[in-house]
């Protein structure tokens, strides 16, 4: 038997953690908009809000992942998905430190290359780690729906909210608007909490 809406304890959590990617784009935006985005208080609080949106998706990864069926698959995804905000968790907070430590956005970009030199950072945090996340989010809503959770076009517009950015990060708000409207109608066993 299911309920229409997520229990207690997970819907802020399902709510939060995708508003905090759309929070992360819209004050990347305004940050943006003077033209000195980086370092400086705009640039910490992008990142600070994008950190606490992915530390956010690991219970929420970890409960909705409870709600499809168990097996290699499942297992497979919610580790992929579980390891890309690993990466992604690593790569906002390598810039958040970057960005305290620099004087200006030279400094901030020479202390990233010097970072993203150590052998393996650049592809496992930067390139291929956080893309898993967002493959993973799609994996697990289409995972979902095959469980009768979630509608068909659920994980349709995930994987459409998801590449958005691969076009211009400009789109990143839109992206965790996208995430958020594609988990709002989640179907959750009766009985859990």
């Amino acid at each position: 038997m299911t309920s229409p809406a997520p229990s207690r304890s997970l819907g802020p959590l399902l709510i939060a953690a995708p508003l905090c990617i759309a929070g992360y784009g819209a004050i990347r935006l305004i940050g943006m908009a003077d033209g000195r985005y980086g370092p400086g208080l705009d640039w910490q609080l992008a990142h600070l809000v994008a950190l606490v949106g992915m530390v956010a998706f690991v219970p929420v990864i970890l409960r909705l992942s409870r709600w499809t069926r168990p097996g290699r698959l499942r297992t497979t995804v919610v580790a992929a998905t579980l390891f890309g905000l690993a990466a992604s968790m690593v790569q906002f907070g390598a810039d958040i430190v970057e960005a305290l430590m620099a004087e200006d956005k030279a400094e901030m970009r020479r202390l990233s290359r010097s970072f993203t030199s150590i052998p393996g950072v650049e592809p496992v945090v930067y390139q291929i780690g956080p893309q898993l996340f967002f493959l993973g989010l799609v994996a697990l809503a289409a995972l979902l729906t095959r469980a009768g959770r979630l509608p068909w076009w659920s994980p349709v517009l995930i994987l459409v909210s998801v590449v958005l950015p691969v076009f211009t990060l400009d789109l990143i708000t839109v992206t965790g608007l996208g995430i958020l409207i594609a988990f709002a109608p989640v179907r959750v066993p009766i009985g859990t909490a």
